[in-house]
């Protein structure tokens, strides 16, 4: 069971990876590269907005929620993995 949570972690550590770096890419309404986007998005907000709701919309223009998602994500596969 642990390794099943463990891989969970670890693929959400990807998503969430992916996330950030399409944040930099404008992308065009219809591609398919929104539509990767939007999915992306739909999986990761639900756990990023309550940490960038507690810590306020960003620092100096940098949203910090999703580096605090991952650092936590880290910690917690460092406890349960091992």
């Amino acid at each position: 069971m642990a390794d099943l949570v463990c891989l969970l972690l670890q693929a959400y550590l990807i998503v969430l990876f992916a996330g950030a770096l399409l944040s930099w890419f404008p992308t065009q309404p219809g591609s398919g590269l929104a539509e990767v986007r939007r999915v992306i998005y739909s999986v990761t907000e639900p756990v990023v907005a309550p940490v960038r709701r507690a810590i306020g919309a960003s620092f100096g223009g940098i949203d910090f929620s999703v580096m605090i998602v991952m650092f936590g994500i880290i910690f917690l596969r460092g406890i349960i993995c091992g």
